[in-house]
């Protein structure tokens, strides 16, 4: 089978190629990718190459497929995996696997460290690392791009879940975002910040009573403004606000305000930016919980942290980075039934756009930015 694929060779050399998949092996599967959308992970691995975790130090010989936020059809499976697969079956995967003996290691993941599979490509391998791991899922709902933006989704679930808050006197702690709490997401209308709305306004089981959504950029608030109406969230249950924080000299005196000078119990910080966490902190009400979300670049970031509270008030922190196995399969559940996350896609796009986007997702305007049909 003839593949044509996006291909990394070191730091910013990615190349378009077309060559040959070996056959498969009883242990693995063939598939058809259909859509990937690029991640600010892709940028981040196509622009360190080696010194990335992930990415294989031999990648100048054996280059790697980029992309791990696909979906697609599966064509053709092992005889191992036959009582399980099916080809014509839609699939999504989840990347983050864990697997100690696999070719780089625990950290190994589609889209950084195979050969033969990376959402930038027509044609994969899907080898038995994944498979071991179940982190082939099969996908029953409509289209494709939802399966491709379940990865995205699943890390905001995985934050979502990961909060916790405790019960003075015991020391249990009960996980989950506060069910009727205050949550604010601050630099929140990025994609990953608009994941979480969508996620947070549709949830079922548990939602905070209050939700403010900060940025600096009227014009981004605006959008998803349009994307998630505060009507929609009112109609739900929840005071949703969109607060530009870029306007006041004083933010922080802002969001207490409109918490009604009780602080929030859930904070997620969406940019990896230290007034931004330290804003965050300010905001914490008792037993609050800080989760910074964002994947900074800088391996020193540092920000300051009131530790008077987190003595008295029992503030405290998470960090969460990718959601697990039940996270995603969460995301493909909702968006099965009727979930949609197109509100994240800007920018569409083919094989040929893939590259450029990548070394340059920064400076692309848009949330998600590209959403890639890969035939």
């Amino acid at each position: 089978m003839k593949t044509t694929a996006v291909r990394l060779y070191g730091k910013k050399d990615l190349r378009l190629e077309s060559f040959e998949l070996p056959p498969i092996k009883e242990d693995e599967i063939l598939a058809k990718v259909v859509s990937d959308s690029i991640c600010m992970s892709s940028y981040k691995a196509a622009n360190q190459g080696t010194d990335h975790k992930r990415i294989p130090d031999n990648v100048a010989e054996k280059p790697v497929i980029i992309g791990h936020e696909f979906a697609g059809e599966i064509i053709e499976v092992g005889d191992k995996w036959k009582d399980k697969f099916s080809p014509g079956q839609k699939y999504s995967i989840q990347p983050a696997i864990y697997y100690e003996d696999g070719p780089v290691g625990v950290l190994s993941a589609p889209g950084y460290s195979y050969q033969y599979i990376g959402g930038d490509a027509t044609f994969v391998i899907i080898p038995k690392d994944v498979l071991e791991q179940d982190c082939l899922l099969t996908y029953d709902g409509p289209g494709f791009y939802p399966a491709s933006l379940a990865e995205p989704l699943s890390c905001v679930i995985g934050a979502m879940h990961a909060n916790y808050h405790t019960t003075p006197g015991s020391y249990n702690h009960k996980m989950e975002i506060k069910d009727g709490g205050k949550m604010a997401i601050l630099a929140g209308v990025g994609p990953m910040g608009l994941a979480a709305i969508n996620y947070v306004i549709n949830r079922k089981d548990r939602k905070p009573s209050l939700l403010v959504v900060t940025d600096i950029d009227q014009s981004r608030l605006d959008r998803a403004s349009e994307i998630y109406p505060v009507e929609t969230a009112k109609a739900r249950g929840i005071d949703l606000v969109y607060m530009n924080t870029g306007k006041t000299n004083n933010p922080v005196k802002l969001l207490q305000q409109k918490a009604g000078g009780t602080g929030y119990d859930d904070v997620f910080v969406f940019a990896p930016v230290p007034a931004v966490i330290e804003q965050a902190d300010a905001i914490l009400g008792f037993d609050g919980c800080l989760n910074f979300f964002a994947g900074p670049s800088n391996p020193n970031l540092q920000a300051k942290m009131n530790f008077y509270n987190v003595h008295y008030a029992y503030t405290h922190i998470v960090g969460t980075s990718g959601g697990n196995m039940n996270d995603m399969k969460e995301a493909l559940e909702i968006m099965s039934k009727g979930l949609d996350p197109a509100g994240l896609v800007t920018h569409i796009g083919g094989l040929n756009a893939v590259a450029e986007t990548t070394l340059n997702l920064p400076e692309i305007p848009g949330r998600k930015k590209t959403h890639l049909y890969t035939h």
